[in-house]
């Protein structure tokens, strides 16, 4: 018998394993990382409507290409950064950054919110924000004892929220006691411009025993992260024209 045309894919099921990390490892890392910052794993998100995230692969010359990313979000929190001068390549941290989207650090500084650069209008063309405001979700993936970063730009935020109140904490899950399901989807902005839109779904809520030791991994690696500083890749991420303007 044919089968039925336009029949769904199916979504392949998930099963967790936690990191097991022993005291010789914990140790290791003590006194051999000391003095020494840990740089995780970077997801990048494509240009021009691609729907594959690039990621690191065992030769750092050779990136793989992945359409999803599985895993559970051990710490989530919002980034701005500002730079003066358009990304024309090199190494170039912002003028201003916000570890935690409310308050800036360097030039020009204080309140994110009160910040005339953090207002629509205040870009090089009068409709965006000058400061880009971004999400970090920092996602380890079964099996792995570190997460890997994914740096949403703004035009990704607003599934992000709706993925957050709709699907976990109305649930009554936590970002850390459910996996999820990235993925990308094409998008177009109001002018023309194609790109690429993180989208999120719940791929298995985790076994109560589980979730306890996923929040507390997710308490320890927040020492690590909510410390790592903003630079010039996220130029390159979210680079795209339109993505500050309003939803």
């Amino acid at each position: 018998m044919a089968k039925k045309s336009g029949a769904k894919k199916a979504v392949a099921k998930v099963e967790f394993q936690a990191p097991i990390i022993e005291e010789a490892i914990k140790e290791a890392m003590v006194e051999d990382m000391e003095g020494l910052e840990i740089f995780f794993d970077r997801a990048k998100i494509p240009s021009g409507g691609g729907l594959a995230f690039e990621i690191p692969g065992e030769d750092d010359d050779q990136p793989q290409l992945v359409q999803e990313l599985v895993g559970v979000m051990v710490d989530h929190h919002p980034v701005n950064g500002y730079w003066q001068e358009k990304y024309s390549g090199g190494n170039n941290p912002p003028n201003c950054s916000s570890m935690d989207g409310k308050r800036g650090e360097s030039t020009p500084g204080g309140d994110c919110k009160t910040c005339p650069l953090n207002q629509f209008g205040s870009d090089e063309d009068g409709r965006g924000k000058a400061c880009k405001n971004m999400h970090r979700i920092y996602l380890l993936r079964s099996g792995e004892v570190l997460p890997i970063l994914l740096t949403l730009p703004p035009t990704s935020l607003k599934n992000l929220s709706n993925y957050m109140a709709k699907r976990i904490i109305t649930k009554g899950h936590r970002s850390y006691s459910v996996v999820t399901r990235i993925t990308l989807k094409k998008a177009q902005s109001s002018s023309g411009i194609t790109y690429s839109q993180v989208q999120f779904a719940v791929a298995e809520v985790l076994e109560k025993e589980t979730a306890q030791q996923m929040a507390a991994f997710a308490e320890g690696i927040k020492r690590i992260t909510r410390q790592i500083k903003v630079m010039d890749d996220y130029i390159i991420e979210v680079e795209e024209e339109d993505e500050n303007l309003p939803l």
